[in-house]
């Protein structure tokens, strides 16, 4: 397991898959160990993928100072990968909360980002409204599910306010297309990979500054992948319309039949449509 140190000598660690061009991956969660991702749906086919254990998650120490988790101060952890990787420019990749890590990278150090893709992407970074009502929708679509009465109860519950942990627990088959053994066990791994900790410190004060962030985003040059999921209640596709149009280069894809986590729910489309994109 290869392994370097990030600018306050914290010794962080990266898993590599494949061959090919190498595509840095960052983990979302946020806070997640990246074996959630696995090999991306076979995309270790095409790129050799760098899958980064940020601080405090996976493989990599835990840090000295426990505001280091913050999502700005993470930035500096990417730029020392990709200067121990010898890359002056990298392709770079980031699943749901670890794509506000992304494009704070994108908007710091514009000219290290050969092209991005941000895979059902979250929006805090970006201060995008995501509605109730936008929500419900995207849920109703699975109207015909088995379990949709039990989750769909839960949803109300969350966005009045008045949520309890079984009710994150009881939305969870949104997040898939399936709801079935594969889906069940990649949730259920969830707990054991994410540092809560480091999560709580993820998006705390100061770790966004938007107006800055998207008037940087303007300027940022570089072919952008927005893919969203047609069935993914935390990153609805209008929400995803309106973050792609923050870009220059952005083309949005909105995967059909799929939910949060596309490489599981279809793996040949997903990996037809990232693998194009990056080459």
């Amino acid at each position: 397991m290869p392994t370097f140190s990030a600018p306050d000598g914290t010794e962080l660690a990266y898993h590599v898959f494949g061959d090919g061009p190498p595509l840095v991956c960052l983990p979302g969660g946020p806070m997640q160990d990246s074996r959630y991702l696995g090999d991306l749906g076979g995309l270790s086919a095409h790129r050799q993928l760098v899958m980064l254990d940020l601080r405090g998650t996976g493989r990599s120490a835990t840090p000295e100072d426990p505001a280091s988790y913050r999502c700005d101060r993470l930035v500096d952890d990417v730029e020392s990968l990709r200067e121990h990787l010898g890359l002056d420019r990298m392709d770079l990749l980031a699943h749901s909360g670890g794509t506000n890590l992304a494009v704070l990278y994108a908007a710091r150090h514009p000219d290290r980002v050969g092209r991005l893709a941000l895979i059902t992407p979250s929006v805090m970074a970006l201060d995008i409204t995501i509605s109730a009502d936008v929500r419900r929708e995207t849920a109703r679509l699975r109207r015909d599910e088995p379990w949709f009465p039990t989750a769909y109860a839960a949803l109300e519950a969350i966005v009045a306010g008045k949520a309890d942990a079984d009710s994150f627990q009881a939305i969870a088959p949104f997040w898939y297309a399936r709801w079935g053994d594969t889906a069940r066990a990649h949730r259920a791994a969830e707990d054991d990979q994410r540092n809560d900790e480091a999560a709580a410190v993820y998006g705390t004060e100061d770790a966004f500054a938007p107006a800055t962030t998207r008037a940087a985003l303007a300027r940022f040059t570089s072919p952008v992948l927005v893919l969203a999921g047609e069935l993914d209640l935390n990153s609805p596709p209008p929400a995803m319309t309106e973050l792609a149009a923050l870009f220059p280069h952005a083309d949005l894809t909105i995967q059909p039949a799929t939910a949060h986590f596309p490489w599981l729910d279809d793996a040949t489309r997903f990996v037809a449509t990232t693998a194009t994109f990056l080459t």
